[in-house]
């Protein structure tokens, strides 16, 4: 092989991973924007539903519980 194909033959290898490195790039960004807008919609609905508990029922903790009836 001349050194002139060998070239040209690497050069082509070269072309070819590039070009696949830049489909996989180009689908690990299509995913990561999906998830970050699955994200931000969980988020935006943990915050709904976050206010809907803290605003129907009041914070009990342990010691606030309610104590057991008295035929126990």
């Amino acid at each position: 092989m001349t050194d002139y194909a060998q070239i040209e033959s690497r050069v082509a290898e070269l072309e070819i991973r590039t070009s696949f490195q830049d489909q996989s790039l180009q689908q690990l960004n299509e995913v990561i924007v999906r998830q970050q807008r699955e994200l931000e919609s969980l988020l935006r609905e943990f915050g709904r539903l976050k206010g809907h508990l803290s605003g129907a029922t009041p914070h009990t903790t342990a010691a606030q519980q309610e104590e057991p009836p008295p035929h126990y």
